[in-house]
């Protein structure tokens, strides 16, 4: 406040006391010893310069929403200062503007209780929806939950509880206290279940455990069997596949050993099929020049030649013996093929000299050929009838018997 706004604000008397003007008078406000005029209003205007700023600091601080109880103190210590006030300028309009923060307090005390209701009603919600999060969590089959999942979803759900707790609003203790017991009570549900099944779990593996160290001792006496122990081995692993399992750290031991025991088996196989590899090549050899004796028997149509040679070159290859493993099917499927053409030609004997076959077809044939005879007659009775329904049905039956009798023939 400048000079002459104190002038207009107030005056100092020939004594040296300091007036202010208020409605449509006067009242002092004090005196300043050893000063002009001017110094001392200009005094007290520093004064309510003072009063006035403290009165905009409120004015904002309600505008920024500022807690409604602290602004109310505030404005109740303004109310008391401005009323006592020793100052120079317009004490009106601060009185004016305390009241009207009074009013506006009022406004945001009822607006924050309002926000402060809603955010209690939000934390409820969400802290019940946190409780729910965690019962659904307890909820859970044991037999059927993955329980390092559930493990950590129930970690983030209290988690976040406890943030919601430091942070959020603090809630009534009766209902803070009930939805911490439901809370409590899903966590701890949670925490049987979960010991519950990998105590289960622990039982299963060490079964397993016992039952896989037993497979695996089996596997590694049939050492001195070699190859004739890889039958007996592979029902062990058979054993070992319904053994179910024993825990990573015991199932990787236990199998290496068990594969290993296997391996010697393996080993002990594949050098024997080396031995015999090279002992039964020259077995090999002649078979396989038998069979370039045999196969030009699948162009053979005279049967009792192709007996008598394939009789022979049977005997001979019985008597030449094994040949490599690898080729056994192989060269076996080559003799086959000779010996299935030879059996084909002497069935096909069979059938056309088995004298029962013939007989049958002898008075088969008869048959038909009276039925053709008496179907023929029928049919032309009813051509001279004119009747078409019984010359196509007597023409149908009569084509149908000739082709059974052609049949029969061939």
């Amino acid at each position: 406040m400048g000079p002459d706004e104190a002038t207009t604000w107030g005056r100092v008397d020939e004594n040296g006391t300091v007036y202010v003007r208020y409605d449509d008078g006067e009242k002092a406000v004090g005196e300043y010893p050893d000063a002009t005029p001017d110094e001392a209003l200009a005094y007290f205007a520093r004064k309510y310069a003072d009063l006035e700023g403290q009165v905009k600091i409120a004015e904002q601080r309600v505008q920024r929403g500022a807690s409604a109880n602290d602004v109310a103190r505030t404005v109740e210590h303004l109310r008391t200062q401005v009323a006592e006030a020793r100052v120079v300028g317009d004490l009106k309009s601060l009185e004016n503007r305390v009241a009207a923060l009074s009013e506006q307090v009022g406004s945001l005390t009822k607006e924050q209780q309002a926000q402060a209701q809603q955010a209690l009603t939000d934390a409820l919600a969400y802290r019940t929806s946190l409780v729910e999060e965690a019962e659904s969590l307890a909820a859970v089959d044991p037999a059927r939950a993955q329980w390092k999942q559930i493990t950590a979803q129930l970690d983030d759900v209290f988690a976040r509880w406890q943030q919601h707790q430091h942070d959020g609003p603090r809630l009534p203790k009766n209902e803070a206290n009930e939805l911490w017991k439901r809370f409590r009570a899903a966590r701890s549900t949670v925490d049987q279940h979960r010991r519950a099944f990998y105590s289960e779990l622990d039982a299963q593996h060490r079964d397993a455990r016992n039952r896989k160290q037993e497979l695996v001792q089996q596997a590694e006496a049939l050492a001195s069997r070699g190859s004739d122990g890889i039958s007996a081995y592979r029902e062990l692993l058979d054993d070992w596949k319904r053994a179910g399992r024993a825990g990573k750290r015991h199932d990787d031991a236990l199998w290496a050993r068990f594969k290993a025991a296997g391996d010697v088996l393996f080993e002990q196989r594949h050098a024997e099929a080396a031995v015999e590899n090279e002992e039964f090549s020259a077995n090999l050899v002649a078979k396989q020049a038998l069979l370039t004796e045999a196969e030009p028997l699948l162009q053979q149509q005279d049967r009792v030649a192709a007996r008598r040679t394939l009789t022979d070159i049977q005997r001979r290859w019985d008597e030449i013996g094994k040949v490599p493993r690898g080729d056994v099917r192989r060269i076996e499927d080559r003799l086959r093929a000779v010996e299935d053409h030879v059996r084909s030609l002497e069935d096909e004997h069979w059938k056309a000299s088995d004298p029962e076959r013939k007989a049958r077809q002898t008075g088969l044939a008869s048959q038909l050929e009276d039925a053709i005879g008496k179907l023929q007659a029928e049919l032309e009775a009813a051509q001279a009838s004119g009747d078409s329904r019984k010359i196509k049905e007597a023409q149908e039956a009569l084509d149908a018997r000739k082709i059974w009798l052609d049949a029969l023939g061939s």
